[in-house]
C-alpha cells in the first residue's frame, strides 16, 4: 500500500495489527486507531502520542480511508461444473482485489446446482482449498427438491433462490405460480428466507424473436413491465404465506413503485438493485455488446433515476453485483443467442461510489449500500462495519483517486466486463480478511449463523 508499514518491537500487550488514519465509523471518516487481535477489532480510538505494541502495525496514507469490507450477497462462481467460466480462485481474488471481503454463492451455474445436501457439501469441498476471502452459499429451489428443502436449510444454507422464467441452464429449473406458493409455504414453515429472479414467463414470451442490433431491442423485449408483473404476482403470495422474500436485481421504476407498496402494508420484503443499473443506461452501449447483456436488461436513464430514488428512499435495501461471468465463447454472436451475464465482481462497488458521487452521495453511502445493509440482510452481524467486536474484514481506499478499468488486467477468470474502458474512482489499496491479507485459510467458509 502507499503508506508506511513496520514493526513494532519491546513492547508488551502486542496486538496482532494496529491500523492508524481515517477510518470510516458509524458512517464519518474520523482519525482513528483500529487495533486487531484474533482476527476481531478490539479497540476503535483516537491514534495516541506515544508508538502502540503491534505485529503488524499500519500507517494510512493522507488519502486513504479504512472502510468495513465489501459485504457481495449475489455471487455466481460457477464450480463445480463451470470453472472454465469462473471459480472460486479466480473469484474470491477478484473479490479481494475490490476490497470485498465476503461473498455469497448463487445455486447455479456450478453443475451440480445447489439442490441438495450433496451438492452444498461438494462445493464447500472445491471452496475450502481455494476461498481467499469468506464465502456462504445459497440453495436453490424448483420443482426437483420441493418438500425437502428444510434438510438444505438445517445444513446452513442463507435462503432459496427460485426463477418464475426459464434459468438459462438445464439442471435448474424454473417454478409456476402455483409452485411458488408451495415453495414458499414449506420455507416459511421453518423461518427461512426465499429469494426470487421475477419475471414475468408469459410476457417474456411474448418479446421472444423480437431482438436486434441495438441494446434498446434486447431491453424491450423483457420490459419493465414483464419484472413489475411478476413482482405484483410474488408479493400476492407472500401475502399469503407470510415468507420472508427478497426481490433479486430490480431493474425497473415501475417495480420500485410495486415494492414501494407492499413495504407500506409491512410485508416481510426485501429488493435489491445491482451496479450496472446505476451506471449504465440502453442508450449508450453499442450495437452487440454482449459483455452488457443480462436478465432483466440494462434500461434506459429514466429508469436508472427511479432506481437511485428507491435506493435513497430505502424502498431498495441494497446493491450486490449479481457477478454472472462466462467464457468467450458463451459470450459471442449477438444479443439474442449470448450468454446474459454481467462480470462485476472486482469494479462493482467502484461503480457504485463513482456514480453516487455525481449525485451528491459519497463514500459512506456506497458502503452502506454494499456493506452494512448487506450483511444485516444476511443475518452476519459479525461484519459490514468498524466496531469493537466485528470480523477485522477491511479494505483500505483511497476514494479520490481514479482509475480506468482494464478487463484484461481483471482476475476473474475471463476478461469480459461491461466496465471495461470506463473510469471509474477508489483505488483499493490493501484488503484485510480477519486481519490478514487475504488467503485460503481453512476457516474462509461461512454458514448461516
Amino acid at each position: 500500500m502507499s503508506g508506511d508499514t513496520t514493526r513494532a518491537e519491546g513492547a508488551t500487550a502486542m496486538h496482532d495489527l494496529v491500523i492508524d488514519g481515517t477510518a470510516l465509523v458509524a458512517g464519518v471518516e474520523v482519525c482513528s486507531r483500529i487495533s486487531v487481535d484474533n482476527g476481531i477489532i478490539t479497540g476503535v480510538s483516537r491514534p495516541g502520542v506515544y508508538p502502540v505494541a503491534a505485529r503488524e502495525y499500519v500507517r494510512l496514507a493522507p488519502d486513504e480511508v479504512l472502510i468495513p469490507g465489501i459485504v457481495d450477497t449475489h455471487v455466481h462462481i460457477n464450480e463445480p461444473g463451470r470453472t472454465h467460466w469462473e471459480g472460486f480462485d479466480c473469484a474470491t481474488a477478484a473479490a479481494a482485489a475490490g476490497g470485498v471481503t465476503t461473498v455469497l454463492d448463487m445455486p447455479l451455474n456450478s453443475s451440480p446446482p445447489t439442490l441438495s445436501v450433496r451438492a452444498l457439501e461438494l462445493k464447500r469441498s472445491c471452496a475450502s482449498n481455494k476461498a481467499r476471502v469468506q464465502v456462504g452459499f445459497w440453495g436453490g429451489v424448483d420443482a426437483s427438491n420441493l418438500g425437502h428443502l428444510h434438510e438444505l436449510w438445517e445444513a446452513g444454507v442463507f435462503g432459496f433462490k427460485c426463477f418464475l422464467s426459464p434459468s438459462g441452464v438445464d439442471e435448474y429449473g424454473s417454478l409456476t405460480y402455483t409452485q411458488l406458493r408451495d415453495a414458499m409455504r414449506e420455507i416459511a414453515g421453518f423461518g427461512g428466507r426465499l429469494i426470487c429472479h421475477a419475471e414475468d414467463p408469459e410476457e417474456l414470451s411474448h418479446g421472444a424473436g423480437s431482438v436486434g442490433s441495438s441494446y434498446r431491442s434486447f431491453a424491450d423485449s423483457r420490459p419493465a413491465s414483464c419484472e413489475a408483473r411478476a413482482v405484483t404476482k410474488v408479493i400476492e403470495a407472500v401475502r399469503e404465506t407470510g415468507c420472508r422474500t427478497h426481490i433479486l436485481h430490480v431493474s425497473s421504476a415501475k417495480t420500485v413503485d410495486v415494492i414501494r407498496r407492499a413495504k407500506a402494508e409491512g410485508l416481510p420484503l426485501t429488493a435489491e438493485t445491482c451496479p450496472h443499473y446505476f451506471t449504465l443506461d440502453c442508450d449508450h452501449i453499442p450495437d452487440n455488446a454482449t459483455a452488457f447483456k443480462c436478465c432483466p436488461p440494462i434500461r434506459d436513464l429514466d429508469e436508472q433515476d427511479a432506481l437511485w430514488q428507491g435506493l435513497v428512499d430505502g424502498t431498495l435495501d441494497f446493491i450486490a453485483t449479481d457477478h454472472s461471468p462466462a467464457d468467450a465463447a458463451m459470450k459471442s454472436g449477438n444479443l439474442a443467442t449470448a450468454w446474459g451475464g454481467v462480470s462485476s465482481l472486482q469494479v462493482g462497488f467502484r461503480a457504485v461510489l463513482t456514480g453516487a458521487r455525481r449525485r451528491g452521495l459519497g463514500l459512506a453511502d456506497a458502503v452502506r449500500w454494499m456493506s452494512g445493509n448487506t450483511a444485516r440482510f444476511a443475518g452476519l452481524a459479525d461484519r459490514g462495519a468498524i466496531a469493537e467486536g466485528k470480523r477485522a474484514d477491511l479494505a483500505v481506499l483511497r476514494p479520490d483517486a481514479q482509475f480506468t478499468v482494464d478487463a484484461k488486467q481483471l482476475l476473474s477468470r475471463n476478461s469480459i466486463s461491461a466496465f471495461d474502458g470506463m473510469t471509474l474512482n477508489g483505488v483499493v489499496t490493501r484488503t484485510f480478511v480477519a486481519g490478514h491479507t487475504p488467503c485460503v485459510r481453512a476457516d474462509n467458509l461461512v454458514t448461516r449463523p
